[in-house]
C-alpha cells in the first residue's frame, strides 16, 4: 500500500489548536501498518468523549468542543480518520472501504487506547463509523450524541444535494477542501480557519480519501456495507443507551435523519433533543461551544 504522510510543517499555521497529536499504528490489509493521529485532551481520569469527524474534515473541527469539554473535566479523544488530518493517507482510492474505516477506528480506540464507558459524539462519517462501533461493541459505550449524521443502508435514496456533492468531489480536477467545509457552514469562515482544513493536503495526490469517501456511503440495498448497517440498526433499535440527537437547523444533507433517530432509538425517547440554530452541516465549526455545552450537560445528566 502506497501511503502519503503530511509533513508536520503543513500544520504550523493551524490556529487555535494547540494540543499535541499522539499516534498509534493500525494494521493495513497488506500486512503493514498505518499511522493514525489523535488528540487526547483533558484529565486522563475523566469521563471519555470520543469525537469522530467526517468528510472532508479532521480533528481540528472539534477544537471548540474539546475546549469546553476538557475545561469541564472530560477526557476528549479526537482521532483523524485514515486519509485525513495528520493520519496516513493511502494513495489509491481502492484502499478505502467502509469496513476498513470502522476497523481502523476500532483498533485505535479499543485495542490501543482501551477506552471504556465512552460517550460517542459522531458527525457525518463520524456517525457512520461510530454508530457501527456502538452497535458492534455496546459494552464499551455509556451514551451517544448523534450530530448531523445517520446510518444509511441504501434502502432509502440520499438527498439530491448529497448527490451533487458526490459528483463534484468525484469529477473535480483539483479539490478545494477548505471550500467544501466552508460551503457546509452557514457562518462566515476566517481565511486561516479555511486554510487549516486544507493543511492536511498540500499535494493533490494526498486527497484520495477525500475523493473515495462519498462512494463508500451505501446508496443501494446490495452495497457492501448495507448488511452490516442493517444489523447495526437492529441492535441500536433494541438497545437502551441514552441517545441524544443534536442536529443543526441548517443541514439539508442529514436533517431528515433527526426524527428517524428520535423515533427508532429507545434511548432517545424522553430526552429533550436540542436543535442548534444558525448552524450548517459542520455544526462543530459554526457552533462548537454550544455543542460542547450540550454534550457536557448530557454527560453530567
Amino acid at each position: 500500500m502506497q501511503v502519503y504522510r503530511t509533513p508536520d510543517a503543513a500544520f504550523e499555521l493551524v490556529p487555535d489548536f494547540g494540543w499535541q497529536p499522539a499516534y498509534a499504528e493500525v494494521a493495513d490489509p497488506d500486512g503493514g501498518t498505518l499511522r493514525m493521529a489523535y488528540v487526547d485532551a483533558g484529565p486522563a481520569d475523566g469521563p471519555v468523549a470520543l469525537l469522530l469527524h467526517g468528510e472532508p474534515s479532521w480533528s481540528f473541527l472539534y477544537r471548540h468542543v474539546i475546549r469546553v469539554l476538557s475545561e469541564g473535566g472530560v477526557r476528549c479523544v479526537a482521532p483523524d480518520m485514515v486519509g485525513f488530518g495528520r493520519s496516513d493517507k493511502p494513495l489509491d482510492q481502492r484502499d478505502y472501504s467502509y469496513a476498513r474505516l470502522v476497523e481502523w477506528t476500532r483498533e485505535l480506540v479499543f485495542d490501543h487506547l482501551d477506552l471504556r464507558q465512552v460517550t460517542l459524539v459522531g458527525q457525518d462519517w463520524g456517525g457512520l463509523i461510530g454508530l457501527r462501533l456502538v452497535a458492534e461493541h455496546p459494552e464499551r459505550f455509556a451514551r451517544v450524541v448523534a450530530a448531523n449524521t445517520g446510518l444509511p443502508t441504501g434502502d432509502v435514496d440520499m438527498p439530491e444535494i448529497w448527490w451533487l456533492f458526490r459528483r463534484a468531489v468525484e469529477s473535480a480536477e483539483e479539490l478545494d477542501v477548505g471550500r467544501l467545509v466552508a460551503a457546509g457552514c452557514v457562518r462566515p469562515m476566517a481565511d486561516d480557519v479555511r486554510a487549516a482544513y486544507d493543511a492536511p493536503f498540500p499535494e493533490e495526490r494526498a486527497k484520495a480519501g477525500v475523493r473515495a469517501m462519498p462512494g463508500l456511503v451505501p446508496t443501494r440495498p446490495d452495497d457492501p456495507a448495507s448488511a452490516a448497517n442493517r444489523a447495526a440498526w437492529a441492535t441500536l433499535s433494541a438497545g437502551e443507551l441514552p441517545f441524544l440527537v443534536a442536529f443543526s437547523d441548517g443541514d439539508p444533507i442529514t436533517g431528515a435523519m433527526a426524527p428517524v433517530l428520535r423515533e427508532l432509538i429507545p434511548g432517545a425517547r424522553g430526552l429533550g433533543h436540542p436543535t442548534i440554530e444558525n448552524a450548517g452541516h459542520f455544526l462543530q465549526e459554526d457552533a462548537g461551544e454550544e455543542l460542547g455545552r450540550l454534550v457536557a450537560d448530557f454527560m453530567r445528566a
